[in-house]
C-alpha cells in the first residue's frame, strides 16, 4: 500500500465513548465530531431506526406502539446487543461522512470493572458495525489523558468519572490502574431519585427528561449560596391530571442524598486500599471529577468537605473521556501500555 493510502487508513480512526446517558465520537485529525444522547427510536420489529440521538431522546415518554425508544447501554455495559450495533454502525457511517471506503480501527472506552464477557460483547458489536481493530480503553485513564493528568510519572493521580450509569474512581501511577472502584450508579440514579421522590412527597409523577432538567436546573448535593426553585409540571397521582407544582433546592438535594452519600463512601472505600505514599501524593494533588455527574452543584465542595482533601471539576468535564481516548488514538504506539486489550478482526 502507498504512503498516501497508509495516511488515509489512520485518518478513518475514531475513537467512541459509548456512554449510558451520551455517546461521543472523536476522528483522527478531525476532534469531538458526535456528542449524542445514548438513546434509540426503533420500528417495533427492530429493523428500522427512525431516530438516534437527541431526536431519540425528545421521544421518551411520548412514542406510540409502533416505535420502541431504547437506551441501548445501562450501567456502562450493553444492555440490548442489537440497537447497540445499529448505533455504532450509524456513529461509524457518521463519522465518515457515509463513506466507508476504508474500516476504521476504533478505541472503545468501557468501565474499568467490565467483565471479559462484556469486553467481548463491545468489541462484537463495534466489528459488527464495520470497524477493522477494536481497541478498548479504560474510561477512567481515558479521563485521565483527556484531563492532562501526568499518570506516567510515578505520582498518585486520582480521577473520578461519573457517568450516566456508572461512577469510576481511579488512581492511576506508572500508565496503570493501581487500586480502583466502579459503582454502577450515577446520572441515572439521580434521575430515578428525584422520579421516586417527587412520587412520594408530592404526589407527583413525572418522567425521565422532566426530572433530569430538574437536576441540572436546581439539583445540587451541597446548600447553595442562594437556594434556587422552579416550577414542574406532572401528573397527580391522586387526581390523575395534569398539575403544576414549585419545588425547591433543598428538596431535590435531599431526594439526591442518598446517592451522593454512596458517590463519596466509594472514595473512602479507595483509600482503605490505597498505599500510604499514593494517598500523601493524592493529599498534595488532589481529586479530579470528569463526566456530566461532576457538574451536580456542590458535587465538589461536598467531596472536599467529607474526604478533607482538594477536588476539582475538570473543564469540559463532559467530554474529557473521549478527548483522552483521542490522544490514545493519535498515538497508539506511545500509549499502548494503557489499553486494556488490542482485538484484531
Amino acid at each position: 500500500m502507498s504512503f498516501l493510502g497508509i495516511l488515509g487508513m489512520k485518518a478513518n480512526d475514531i475513537a467512541i465513548d459509548l456512554g449510558t446517558a451520551n455517546t461521543l465520537v472523536y476522528k483522527k485529525n478531525a476532534g469531538i465530531l458526535i456528542n449524542e444522547p445514548s438513546v434509540v427510536a426503533v420500528s417495533s420489529d427492530n429493523k428500522r431506526i427512525i431516530a438516534i440521538g437527541q431526536q431519540a431522546k425528545v421521544m421518551l415518554g411520548k412514542n406510540p406502539d409502533e416505535v420502541k425508544v431504547i437506551k441501548p447501554m445501562k450501567d456502562g455495559v450493553i444492555a440490548d446487543f442489537q440497537v447497540t450495533e445499529l448505533l455504532l454502525r450509524d456513529l461509524i457511517l457518521r463519522a465518515q461522512k457515509k463513506r466507508l471506503l476504508v474500516r476504521p480501527r476504533v478505541i472503545v472506552c468501557v468501565p474499568s470493572g467490565i467483565t471479559e464477557v462484556e469486553k467481548r460483547a463491545v468489541r462484537d458489536s463495534a466489528l459488527h458495525a464495520g470497524a477493522r481493530e477494536v481497541y478498548l480503553v479504560s474510561e477512567p485513564v481515558a479521563a485521565a489523558i483527556g484531563a492532562d493528568l501526568p499518570i506516567e510519572e510515578a505520582f498518585g493521580n486520582m480521577i473520578m468519572d461519573i457517568g450516566g450509569g456508572t461512577t469510576e474512581i481511579a488512581l492511576i501511577s506508572l500508565a496503570h490502574i493501581v487500586v480502583h472502584n466502579s459503582i454502577r450508579v450515577g446520572g441515572d440514579k439521580m434521575d430515578n431519585d428525584i422520579i421516586n421522590y417527587l412520587r412520594k412527597k408530592n404526589n407527583l409523577h413525572v418522567g425521565l427528561l422532566t426530572a433530569e432538567k430538574i437536576k441540572t436546573t436546581i439539583g445540587s448535593a451541597y446548600p447553595l449560596k442562594e437556594e434556587l426553585t422552579m416550577e414542574v409540571r406532572g401528573r397527580d397521582i391522586v387526581s390523575g391530571f395534569p398539575v403544576t407544582i414549585k419545588i425547591s433546592s433543598e428538596e431535590i438535594r435531599e431526594a439526591l442524598s442518598e446517592t451522593v452519600t454512596t458517590v463519596v463512601d466509594s472514595i473512602k472505600r479507595l483509600f482503605e486500599r490505597t498505599a500510604p505514599e499514593l494517598a500523601a501524593d493524592i493529599a498534595e494533588r488532589g481529586i479530579y471529577l470528569t463526566g456530566g455527574g461532576a457538574l451536580l452543584k456542590g458535587l465538589d465542595e461536598k467531596i472536599s468537605k467529607t474526604v478533607d482533601l482538594p477536588v476539582y471539576v475538570v473543564p469540559d468535564a463532559l467530554e474529557c473521556v473521549v478527548k483522552g481516548a483521542g490522544k490514545v488514538l493519535d498515538d497508539i504506539d506511545h500509549y499502548r501500555e494503557v489499553l486494556i486489550k488490542r482485538i484484531e478482526d
